[in-house]
């Protein structure tokens, strides 16, 4: 099977790459600017870039029982990331003159459109040939439980996964053992499975026991140890929970981190690594308007152009938030009263910032001080945080990772006020499954989604 998987991979790399160049030089003889050299050192480079930062992400894992369009999001991010590192890369060495802007901004567009069709029909091809039978995976189900038959049923839904169900694998004296049987071959007993894995009969064998039978689970699985067959697991709702905490190693001795910080030492270097590099850049870019918005500030109401509220960052230790002052009285005490829709301590520049979320951009130095990430849990104030650690369970596990611009609650559509527990509980929710699931690609889905979706948004103001 992973030699199935690795050749694959190899054809998703070389179209990628093979489309990335073509593009580059179908670009280049369109637009006549004759400079080779230089053409060719930025094809080569985006195939290296390309490669080198797709093994930080599940890129070229298999897409097989993922939705495309998150597939999409994935191939794209990929790319912006590359073009951005490179365009970086010829501002430093002072080298975009002697590229043609037409060609830049034909290959920035063209490429991404290229890889998605490229992926798609890649993946309808792989589709067509799983429903024919080429190239598919046989699986059986030992134990009878809902969770099994659901499983099953849903494989046998979708034949364009490659999957195959053989049969079960049971007692006769489950209660499900006469329904199973009336859809799915009933193989044998436990005893046969552990042949049948000895002899390599089968691609995967997925074990679908309730949890209560821990004693014959692990029975089972030490007799499939002694087998070369790939044995997976079906949780059922507690073993998921344990499941998405982290394994930790300490003095030799297995522990489980059931409330941890999310991100092992890599990672965090390589989200501390995004928010400098894509800070930066942003910071640069947005320089001139947010000294328009200074100026706006200043002249259209009295009082300090910047208004930095304490909040709670990493670990709950207090920070400094930065943001464009957008109402007449700034509140940072112990009564901070959210801000509602028709507010009247809200500046008439005020209302306009918070409606497009511009009052947020000093948060940029934020990240750049390293007290706050382009992406993580919005910081609440710090009463806030006081009044909801009581009233929703794992409230502060947000504060495990620095508080963020921008968030997974905000571009799903929780964000301004939370008039009530419900809207708190939702945005919780979506931090912390941000918290469990964070990649690179996941942070440059939020940004993409953030640039599209952030600004005029109906529940800011």
């Amino acid at each position: 099977m992973q030699d199935k998987q690795i050749s694959s991979e190899l054809i998703y790399r070389g179209i990628d790459s093979l489309v990335i160049l073509c593009t580059l030089f179908l670009t280049y003889l369109y637009t006549g600017f004759y400079y080779p050299e230089g053409y060719l050192i930025a094809g080569l480079a985006s195939i290296i870039f390309f490669s080198l930062i797709s093994r930080f992400t599940d890129v070229y894992t298999s897409w097989t029982a993922r939705p495309f369009g998150e597939e999409v999001l994935h191939i794209v991010s990929l790319w912006l990331a590359t073009y951005l590192l490179l365009i970086f890369i010829a501002f430093i060495t002072k080298t975009s003159a002697h590229f043609s802007r037409v060609a830049l901004i034909s290959w920035l567009l063209l490429t991404p459109t290229l890889l998605v069709i490229a992926r798609y029909s890649l993946r309808r091809i792989f589709s067509y040939l799983k429903i024919l039978g080429v190239n598919n995976q046989m699986v059986v189900i030992a134990g009878m439980t809902e969770n099994g038959l659901r499983f099953a049923r849903e494989l046998e839904s979708n034949p364009d996964l490659g999957y195959q169900i053989a049969g079960f694998y049971a007692d006769d004296k489950s209660p499900l053992y006469a329904k199973i049987r009336k859809h799915y071959p009933v193989i044998g007993n436990y005893n046969d499975l552990v042949q049948d894995a000895r002899t390599g009969k089968w691609d995967q064998i997925y074990l679908a026991l309730p949890i209560e039978s821990k004693k014959r689970i692990t029975h089972i699985i030490e007799r499939l140890a002694n087998t070369a067959t790939p044995i997976r697991m079906l949780p059922d709702y507690f073993t998921s929970n344990l499941l998405k905490s982290k394994y930790l190693e300490i003095v030799k001795t297995p522990v489980l981190a059931i409330y941890d910080s999310p991100l092992t030492a890599k990672n965090a270097f390589i989200k501390r690594l995004e928010d400098v590099i894509i800070g930066s850049a942003i910071l640069l870019l947005i320089s001139p308007i947010m000294l328009v918005i200074a100026i706006a500030v200043k002249l259209t109401s009295k009082g300090d152009i910047l208004f930095k509220q304490d909040r709670y960052g990493l670990k709950g230790e207090r920070i400094k938030v930065w943001k464009f002052r957008s109402m007449g009285v700034c509140e940072n005490d112990g009564t901070v009263t959210q801000a509602t829709r028709n507010d009247v301590r809200i500046t008439k520049v005020g209302k306009f910032l918070r409606k497009t979320s511009l009052d947020e951009l000093p948060q940029f130095i934020n990240v750049l001080m390293g007290t706050m990430s382009i992406v993580g849990p919005r910081p609440h104030a710090v009463v806030h945080n006081e009044e909801y650690r009581e009233l929703i369970p794992g409230y502060m596990l947000r504060h495990l990772v620095k508080p963020g611009i921008t968030g997974w609650a905000q571009i799903n559509g929780w964000r301004g006020e939370t008039d009530n527990l419900y809207k708190m509980r939702k945005r919780v929710d979506f931090d912390l499954e941000y918290m469990r699931e964070w990649t690179l690609w996941l942070d440059i889905k939020i940004i993409i989604f953030t640039i599209f979706r952030g600004f005029n948004d109906k529940n800011a103001f």
